[in-house]
Parts: C-alpha cells; structure tokens; sequence
C-alpha cells in the first residue's frame, strides 16, 4: 500500500511537472511573440533624430532619459509643470520638438501636464502600450520617439482626450506663440 502510493505520488509529481513546463513554454513563446509585435510597432516609425544610448546619456539628465528612453514615470504630483499656468510652448528635451501649447493645458487632477490636444498630430505620435497589465496608448514624440506619457479619452471639449504626460518629458519656453495660430492667418 505505501509503495503504491509512493508510485502514485511520483505520477502526480511528474504530471503536474509537465502541466507546470508546458504552461511556462507557453508562457515565454507568448513573451516572444509579444515582443516580436512591439518589435514590430517600434518598427513602423522612422524618427528624424536617431542616437545612441551613449548619446541620449550625454544630452539628458538621468531622469529625463529613464523616461524618454526607458519609458520611466515620475511621481504624481512631483513634475515641475502640473501646476505651471504661465503661456508658452512645451518642446522635446531629446530634439527641440514643439509638441503641446499651454492654451491646450488643463488641470486634470491626476498630478502630470494634461494637454486636450498636441500642437500637430504629426509631432505627438501614439501607439499600443500594453505594459502594466493594462491597455493604454503611449505618446512618443514624432521626431525622436522619446516616450512621453499616455493619452485618454476622458478629457474635455472640443476632444475629449488627455494626454497625460512627464514634466521631465518637457521643456517649456515661455512666451512662445502656438505655431498653428502663426500658420492660419
């Protein structure tokens, strides 16, 4: 009786050490499938600005490269420009693009710079963020990729969108006029 069971014992240990494998290979082949399609979305764009990490290291501050080119966040409520109320424009730290005038800022509540809408949807791309065990929409600058937050669609009029981004994402030049304001008139 006690060596069946021992038996029946080391069948079940084998048994659930198959079950247990096979659910780890699924596992790590739908890792690699899913890195293979990020792989493929990272793929899609062409960005203008193109350096190397060494590169990247040397123009940013260590925290504005965890974030542009790790895709790193800042604390709620620690970012120099969730409370900035001043007019200007918010450019890349990583190339100088111009990405979000402060009429488009509003207070979201949620601690980050909270924008309704970019200068240009050719300078704010978006794209699958999947990380976190959620589904987002990660916002990349459309000239150097550069992470820059998320965007939802729980802001206001006239889009209903918030793109919730990293102060340390931004630079901010004061006084600056909106591009779009200079091309329309």
């Amino acid at each position: 009786m006690v060596r069946q069971m021992k038996s029946m014992s080391v069948f079940l240990i084998l048994i659930l050490g198959v079950v247990i494998f096979t659910g780890c290979q699924s596992s790590v082949s739908d890792r690699g499938d899913e890195e293979l399609k990020l792989k493929k979305e990272k793929e899609e764009f062409v960005f203008e600005v193109n350096k190397t990490e060494e590169e990247w290291k040397e123009i940013l501050t260590p925290e504005q490269f965890n974030i542009l080119r790790k895709k790193g966040t800042e604390r709620a409520f620690t970012g120099e420009y969730n409370d900035n109320k001043k007019a200007g424009l918010y450019v890349c730290p990583g190339c100088g693009q111009e990405l979000f005038h402060s009429e488009a800022k509003f207070d979201s509540g949620t601690g980050w710079p909270s924008f309704w809408e970019p200068v240009s949807e050719k300078k704010v791309l978006t794209r699958p963020d999947n990380s976190l065990f959620t589904r987002r929409t990660e916002v990349i600058c459309g000239r150097c990729g550069g992470h820059l937050g998320h965007v939802f669609e729980d802001g206001p009029p006239p889009t209903g969108l918030r793109y919730c981004l990293n102060s340390l994402a931004l630079d901010f030049q004061e006084g600056k006029e909106n591009p779009s304001e200079k091309t329309e008139g």
